[in-house]
């Protein structure tokens, strides 16, 4: 129980430990593909010489071996020839073959007579002999390979025993090298063990190089953010001991950014210089319409239609210049408001009494209490008119617009919510953007210009509040504007 319950607490600590850094591993990412790209580079570099260097040790080891037993089986001949001058021949293989035999050298002769070992062989050399001569079949003259024997490790060599020309059978020499095989498998280990902690340092390495080294990437990356109309024309990138490409890239960057900046400022001076000049004369214009058609009455019903449809698109496009002069002093810092505290109910009753003087449509106000809240009423007014004006615009005639107010943890929210067609979901993003419009003809039919909702937006944010949207598709929307409350009743 006690083993089970340390398991469980070991797995625990090292999944919470390792589960950060498996977050914050991105595949995608050029730091990540760099530091395995660069790893995976020499981990095969490393390896290939690593496998080399152990291939070519083995050989020279192996090499050295196999010299000996050639050189054996070359010599072995000549001390026979030597010491048969003096002795039979039988006494004179088995003097050479007592001479020439080493610690861990095994010299073993296949005659027809029998088997001739050396004079201090035991059984298992015997055994180990008989293996030999087993093996050595497989090999030809003077040709030296490494044989498994039992437990032992043998370099083996073959070759044929000759004395003045007669063969007097197959000699077998073979260098017991099983220690230095040993010796050399745990040096291998020791290294593969020692090269792997060495590439997992050099991982960890290469992965606060490469952060470190795209840091300055970051910066650009951060402060690319931090992009604004307001902040466009004096934003600059600065970076610290960079590279020269990412100098480059900054350097570009500002380029860009200033460029984006004198574009930014000549569009705000063009539309507000445009809203300027065509204000004063579509004003003109539309006064002399509704001067027609108040004192002629000798229009017919096609002229006098044709008026009024004149002097629609022309109070509509004041309409649109008054908004884009609004928004080009928002753009231009010159948007001033004054804040000061609000009666929410009162503000609401006072905009109710407008629209339903001017129509037959219903309001319907939810308010609990009276509240309060810190804003500019000419704005405030502003933005709630042209939200009750856009509800009024898509809802159902026959159904009435709801303003609702409620208090949120010190925050003020003003909900303008109509039973109309709705907005779907993916116009819903964009629907605070400039001349954006969800449809197009409905939009032209109702006398939208698609700058209501961007003006209102951007009277709210300017007033410390926020204006956001809730819609579903043929059951209407809501749009709520969120307000400080007033400091006097908190």
């Amino acid at each position: 129980m006690l083993a089970l319950i340390t398991m469980k607490s070991v797995r625990q600590l090292v999944t919470t430990t390792l589960q950060p850094i498996w977050a914050a591993l991105n595949p995608k990412s050029l730091q990540f593909r760099l530091t395995i790209g660069v790893t995976l580079v020499s981990l095969c570099g490393v390896g290939s010489i690593a496998v080399w260097t152990a291939w070519k040790t083995q050989r020279l080891l192996i090499d050295s071996h196999k010299q000996l037993t050639i050189e054996v089986i070359s010599r072995l001949p000549q001390d026979v020839e030597l010491y048969a001058e003096m002795m039979p021949l039988e006494t004179a293989i088995q003097r050479s073959i007592d001479n020439r035999s080493l610690p861990g050298l095994m010299i073993v002769l296949d005659s027809p007579s029998g088997m001739v070992t050396p004079t201090s062989a035991d059984d298992l050399f015997l055994e180990r002999a008989q293996a030999l001569v087993q093996r050595g079949d497989q090999l030809t003259r003077l040709d030296a390979a490494v044989q498994r024997v039992g437990d032992r490790a043998l370099v083996l060599c073959r070759g044929a025993l000759r004395v003045d020309g007669s063969s007097l059978g197959t000699l077998y020499v073979a260098q017991d090298i099983t220690e230095e095989q040993a010796m050399f498998i745990a040096i291998i280990r020791s290294l593969s063990l020692a090269s792997l902690l060495v590439m997992m340092m050099m991982t960890i390495a290469l992965a606060v190089y490469v952060r470190r080294s795209l840091l300055p990437l970051k910066q650009v990356g951060q402060l690319t953010r931090n992009v604004h109309p307001d902040t466009i024309g004096t934003l600059r990138l600065h970076l610290d001991a960079a590279p020269t490409e990412v100098n480059e890239l900054a350097e570009t960057c500002d380029d860009m950014l200033q460029r984006l900046a004198t574009t930014w400022d000549q569009q705000r001076q063009f539309v507000n210089d445009v809203s300027h000049e065509l204000r004063t004369p579509l004003t003109i214009v539309s006064g002399y319409l509704q001067s027609t058609l108040r004192r002629s009455a000798t229009l017919t019903e096609p002229q006098r239609e044709a008026l009024e449809i004149a002097a629609s698109e022309a109070n509509r496009t004041i309409h649109l210049l008054e908004e884009l002069l609004e928004l080009a002093r928002a753009d231009s810092g010159n948007f001033h408001y004054h804040l000061e505290t609000i009666s929410v109910n009162e503000l609401i009753t006072e905009l109710c009494a407008m629209v339903q003087g001017a129509g037959d449509r219903t309001l319907k106000i939810e308010s609990p209490l009276d509240i309060w809240v810190e804003g500019d009423r000419q704005r405030l007014k502003q933005a709630l008119m042209n939200l009750i004006d856009n509800a009024l615009n898509y809802s159902d005639p026959h159904q009435p617009v709801i303003i609702r107010v409620e208090q949120r943890q010190g925050q003020v929210a003003i909900a303008v919510q109509d039973f109309g067609c709705g907005i779907p979901l993916q116009h819903q993003s964009r629907i605070f953007d400039r001349f954006y419009r969800v449809d197009e003809a409905r939009a032209r039919s109702t006398g939208g210009c698609g700058l209501g909702l961007s003006l209102v937006k951007t009277l709210v944010d300017g007033m410390g509040g926020r204006v956001s949207l809730a819609s579903k598709p043929h059951e209407g929307s809501t749009f709520t504007v969120t307000l400080p409350l007033a400091s006097s009743t908190l």
